[in-house]
């Protein structure tokens, strides 16, 4: 990892791209055609948020990793760990590297992941950028 200027319009602005991708990825239906799909989705829109996350700190990332471990240090209240986003950044690395086919039950879990992680990962990253804006 690098070190730089924390840059606190670029994370808000990687958070807001976030957002729209999340958005247009649950209005797509649930099929085995589309669970490749929503699956990277899903697992990028968590990625971008990770990476929003080390902007903010000043840090730049080579890799998937960091963005996904940075967000599993994030004390939040959910539903689901926030260690399950390991398992979606698996299974996204086996589509894309593997040719493996996701079932339409894997799909309607990242689905659910993104429901219940999303939105408490969003509104806490948005108020340590608002914190920091002050």
């Amino acid at each position: 990892m690098r070190y730089k200027r924390p840059d606190h319009k670029n994370a808000l602005s990687i958070i807001e791209a976030a957002e729209r991708e999340m958005n247009y990825t649950l209005t797509i239906k649930v099929s085995e055609m589309s669970a490749s799909t929503i699956i990277r989705n899903t697992y990028e829109c968590f990625r971008m948020l990770g990476d929003a996350m080390l902007v903010l700190e000043g840090i730049e990332s080579e890799d998937h990793l960091a963005p996904i471990r940075r967000l599993t240090e994030i004390s939040i209240n959910s539903s689901r760990p926030l260690n399950i986003l390991d398992n979606l950044r698996r299974l996204r690395h086996n589509i894309n590297y593997y040719g493996y086919k996701p079932s339409v039950f894997e799909a309607e879990e990242a689905i659910f992941i993104s429901k219940s992680l999303f939105e408490p990962l969003c509104s806490h990253i948005k108020s340590k950028i608002n914190t920091n804006l002050k």
